[in-house]
């Protein structure tokens, strides 16, 4: 199966997921884990997962694809059961800081969510984007069909004839087995902190950035 196009990639990486606060240092507890959409909201879209280094930036660029409805902050990829943001940070669960994407296929497909992954951050470096340093931060493509495995296959491949990286592309295809959703002060990080100065110096850059290369994408 061959992808229709190649986007540019987008090389702008998060230059810090904070290190875990006190708040984060709590158990988990999944009432503290709402989305801002309603389940109602939510069904009869399709959804999609990727990990590609710290959550916050990859929710802000998921959510500004037209036909996306929702993007949740979260971790999947690994076994342990609930995990919180500090367990996570630890880089001892085996997880991977990731978003569930929630969509509208006929608007956006599978693979344009694919090929805005690969263009919005660095898939040749091994468990780490920017200063990020960690298994927490590795390059991962879920996929829950075959054809989703095949297209994903497909399109790292096109991408490496391509020339696109200047390194190997070593991003994970895996299936898709469980997500947990990160705690709330996660959701929507970018637009509920535009104060905070991780959110000036890299978030709105990126945002920027991503916006200037792929505006058709943009709603």
């Amino acid at each position: 199966m061959k992808t229709s196009f190649i986007l540019l990639p987008l090389l702008t990486v998060c230059t810090a997921c904070a290190a875990p606060t006190v708040a984060d240092q709590r158990p988990p507890d999944q009432n503290d884990r709402a989305t801002t959409a309603s389940p109602a909201e939510l069904a009869g879209l399709s959804t999609a997962y990727f990990a590609s280094g710290c959550f916050w930036c990859v929710e802000e660029i998921f959510e500004s694809v037209k036909g996306v409805k929702e993007v949740i902050s979260g971790y999947s990829g690994g076994g342990m059961d609930n995990p919180s943001y500090y367990a996570v940070s630890d880089g001892n669960t085996g997880h991977a800081e990731s978003v569930a994407i929630y969509y509208d296929p006929q608007v956006v497909s599978f693979a344009t969510l694919a090929q805005v992954f690969f263009s919005s951050h660095n898939p040749t470096t091994l468990n780490r984007q920017g200063p990020d340093a960690g298994s927490q931060y590795r390059s991962i493509a879920f996929y829950q069909t075959p054809e989703e495995e095949t297209l994903l296959r497909a399109y790292i491949n096109d991408l490496e004839k391509a020339h696109v990286f200047k390194a190997p592309i070593i991003t994970e295809v895996a299936p898709f087995k469980k997500f947990w959703p990160a705690e709330q002060e996660h959701q929507n990080y970018v637009c509920r902190n535009p104060d905070a100065s991780y959110v000036r110096s890299v978030s709105v850059p990126r945002f920027e950035e991503f916006k200037a290369q792929h505006p058709e994408l943009v709603k």
